[in-house]
């Protein structure tokens, strides 16, 4: 029963990064304005901007992927911690370096992605 609620958060939240990628997609999307010299006339095909891009789906995965990591690091400290309260700074100290490198390795995907597309 545990493995069914976190399958539906974990739905829940990708649906909503969908719903927020869908959402931002028409404002990404601009045309742009050819500057020309006076009293001349350009044309210029522009193409429209895709509603989708590979870029802005990859980047709501990564986002979906750091989040669940972080989420999962800091429920396994605490409950590390309450089991053994003791060694709670070191279990701390071990879930600050941890998320660290996610959000390190999370923001090198994104750069990425953005890159991409």
């Amino acid at each position: 029963m545990l493995g069914d609620i976190s399958v539906i958060r974990f739905t829940r939240a990708g649906l909503f990064f969908l719903l927020l990628i869908l959402a931002v997609a028409p404002a990404i999307a601009k045309e742009e304005t050819p500057v020309t010299p006076e009293g001349e006339s350009a044309t210029v095909q522009v193409r429209p901007a895709p509603l989708f891009s590979l870029g802005a789906l990859s980047a709501g995965v990564v986002m979906i992927a750091a989040a669940y990591g972080i989420s999962r690091i800091g429920a396994s400290a605490v409950e590390s911690m309450a089991r053994q309260p003791e060694v709670a700074a070191t279990i701390q100290v071990a879930m600050l370096i941890t998320a660290a490198l996610i959000e390190g390795a999370t923001f090198f995907a994104l750069i990425v992605c953005w890159l991409a597309g």
